[in-house]
């Protein structure tokens, strides 16, 4: 099944500024999500980091909607009184009528109002609405679903919101409703019902039955086509949150996914194609570390390299100047993730670098979170054991350094032999004999509940890769998320991704895939696959992605075999690469970050809301798409200098000379491979959007969406 293009991702603006601005004096936008100040997915990174441009576009008329969490809202929330007089006549109504709803500043970038309900507090009403529900739409919830039950209150409250907003207005409002994923849906569905002047906007980040599906191992995509989707959902007990997200596809006037992928998956579950894909970014401000990202790369790193001196002490056998740090991080989903594939490619890694005699070692990182009850105390015991060899070291050094200041004070050379007595070398001895180990390194950094049934672990187990001083590939196993106030390894995970040199995504099922988004702002080389959002948005963009430290697996029309000897083949070719080599590369990375910024991509959100105005206002707001020019887009050309991997190189041995070294640093030049690559940037095509001068929005800008045939 063709991956076929679509309205969006095709096309990126430059670096330049987009300067069009639209009148949205008459207009106010209420964005609705579950995760609106309360972290419990992946939609709350998307809001959070979004919210600044969006503010920047709205002022005063931006309003993000979410639950009430009193936990999060002491931390993250500065309650205020409404400053928009609609808005606080709406609130005070409610609040007279049974509901506890909240308004405040969200403490983050942008400081966007925040308009969080209750929705505990009307928990009386469910069974009425829920009858109501049924009435309207046929749709049945189950008593003992909870989060559907949230779903229903959300949905009920928010629509009663809005409709109470559109009542206080004393002229028509223009209200723009953009609802995230299928616990807000709901409110869509039943304000279009009620046909309220609200232009609604529906994203589905990734949908519920493709998640469920992937999840059961059923050959997915190949079968996308023929999947029975009521039967598939009623056999996995979520047809009635099925129904109420294919409602909330079906009602929206605008329909949107966060990437290619998902939108042939949405088309064939939810049976809508995608009016536009808006690609998720970040706010590369964040991440940037302007020109010192290698700096901190380097000082990261050797933090790591502390870490793994505690936890291999008694088998460092292993050069540290010359090990590789990879990683896999996110939820610990074993297949859909693609820990099951890095696994058996680290196998095979393994074999081909013992058979070529490398001096490379790899050791690579599992960060999942899983259910643990406390550290590993051989992993423990392993910094303890390190931190005692640095005071001891320490220690002799002090001494070393008094004798010598002494010898130096009377005017003599000082005596070797000397230096160090008897005691000094007591010390030594024994600090060494400290570190004698019986058993190898642990896979794990933590005591597993559930040991025997990991599946990670029981992958290790088959594949026979036990940290052994044989294996040039070792593995750590991090069952839990980073933090830098770790007794073991204190590190936040911004800083551990700086470290690494490469991180490795294999996933089966992405719908975007925010790691390696956040692994190619700081710098950091990494593998994707062409099922995840960022490996068909970054194949789209980049004429060819390994060039530039993108690496995409393909695990769409490859069987799993043969995807992973291509992993393997990516991770053997890395090795081989030299330092100078994986500095270039990382500098290629570096510069994607632009392509990934919400100053850019937010465009995307900006043409989802004129289009929606469009269709829900005909009369106020005209949209008017055209055919896009044959120079729409852009994409990054491979660089003229040399290739970043040995296996596309011009050495014909891998013992090249420093002389050929000397002549790589004449033919590679930063600064203008940089700026060809700014001169690739094309303008994207903008279609004209017009505001009409009716009910006082007089428009004169237009609104921006790209697309290519």
């Amino acid at each position: 099944m063709p991956l076929a293009r679509s309205l969006s991702v095709t096309s990126l603006s430059g670096l330049e500024e987009w300067d069009e601005e639209f009148d949205l004096e008459d207009a106010v936008l209420f964005e609705i999500a579950w995760e609106v100040a309360n972290k419990v997915g992946g939609i709350y990174t998307v809001i959070q980091t979004k919210a600044r441009l969006t503010s920047e576009e709205w002022g005063e008329n931006y309003f993000l909607v979410g639950p009430y969490v009193e936990s999060n809202v002491r931390t993250q929330v500065e309650l205020i009184e409404p400053t928009n007089p609609v808005l606080k006549r709406t609130i005070d109504k409610m609040n007279s009528s049974g509901c506890k709803v909240y308004f405040g500043r969200w403490l983050i970038e942008g400081s966007p109002y925040v308009v969080l309900i209750d929705v505990g507090f009307t928990a009386w009403s469910l069974d009425r609405w829920k009858s109501e529900l049924w009435d309207l739409c046929d749709i049945g919830v189950p008593w003992f679903d909870r989060e559907a039950n949230d779903a229903v209150l959300f949905g009920f409250l928010t629509a009663w919101l809005l409709g109470e907003y559109a009542a206080q207005s004393e002229e028509p409002p223009h209200i723009v409703a953009h609802f995230h994923e299928w616990l807000a849906g709901l409110g869509l569905v039943l304000c279009r019902h009620r046909q309220l002047p609200v232009a609604t906007i529906f994203t589905t980040h990734a949908t519920l039955l493709g998640r469920y599906l992937c999840a059961g191992n059923v050959d997915f995509y190949n079968k996308l086509s023929e999947f029975n989707v009521d039967k598939e959902a009623g056999d996995r007990q979520i047809y009635h949150r099925y129904c109420l997200e294919r409602a909330a596809t079906h009602c929206a006037h605008v329909f949107t996914t966060v990437s290619q992928i998902t939108a042939i998956e949405a088309e064939y579950l939810l049976k809508r194609k995608p009016d536009i894909v808006t690609p998720n970014g970040l706010n590369v401000k964040k991440f940037s570390a302007m020109h010192e990202f290698q700096n901190l790369h380097a000082q990261s790193k050797n933090r790591i390299q502390e870490f793994i001196r505690g936890h291999f002490y008694g088998h460092l056998d292993f050069n540290l100047d010359k090990c590789l740090f990879l990683f896999i991080a996110g939820r610990y989903e074993f297949s859909n993730k693609g820990a099951d594939i890095f696994l058996e490619a680290l196998a095979r890694l393994n074999y081909l670098l013992r058979v070529n005699h490398s001096d490379v070692t790899v050791i690579a990182f599992f960060i999942m979170p899983a259910r643990t009850n406390n550290f590993n105390v051989e992993t423990l015991k392993g910094q303890a054991v390190r931190k005692q060899l640095w005071d001891t070291a320490q220690t002799v050094k002090e001494r070393f350094g008094k004798k010598l200041y002494e010898s130096l004070l009377v005017g003599q050379l000082p005596d070797v032999s000397k230096m160090l007595d008897k005691e000094d070398f007591t010390i030594m001895k024994r600090a060494i004999f400290a570190t004698q180990r019986q058993c190898q390194p642990p896979i794990c950094t933590h005591n597993m509940l559930e040991d025997s049934s990991d599946p990670i672990l029981n992958c290790v187990r088959r594949i026979g890769l036990f940290n052994s001083s044989a294996d040039r590939v070792k593995i750590i196993f991090h069952p839990e998320f980073l933090s830098s106030t770790s007794p073991l390894l204190p590190m936040d995970y911004e800083e551990f991704v700086r470290g690494c040199h490469l991180g490795v995504f294999p996933s089966y099922y992405e719908p975007w895939g925010y790691t390696p988004a956040e692994c190619t702002v700081m710098g950091i080389p990494s593998i994707s696959t062409n099922l995840s959002g960022f490996g068909c948005f970054m194949e789209e963009h980049i004429a060819d992605p390994s060039a530039y430290g993108i690496y995409i697996l393909d695990r769409r029309y490859r069987g799993i075999d043969e995807s992973c000897n291509q992993l393997t083949s990516f991770l053997f070719q890395f090795c081989k690469q030299s330092r100078r080599q994986r500095i270039i590369q990382r500098n290629r990375t570096e510069r994607l970050s632009d392509l990934l910024d919400w100053r850019y991509l937010g465009r995307y959100y900006i043409a989802a809301r004129h289009m929606a105005l469009a269709k829900a206002f005909p009369d106020t707001y005209l949209y008017e798409p055209h055919e896009p020019t044959s120079t729409s887009g852009f994409r990054y050309p491979r660089p003229a200098s040399v290739p970043p991997s040995p296996a596309l190189s011009r050495h014909s041995s891998p013992h090249h000379s420093e002389a050929e070294d000397n002549d790589e640093d004449e033919r590679y030049d930063e600064d203008l491979e940089a700026e060809k690559d700014r001169v690739n940037i094309r303008q994207p095509y903008t279609p004209p959007f017009k505001n009409k001068s009716v009910l006082g929005a007089n428009g004169n800008s237009n609104g921006v969406i790209s697309e290519k045939n």
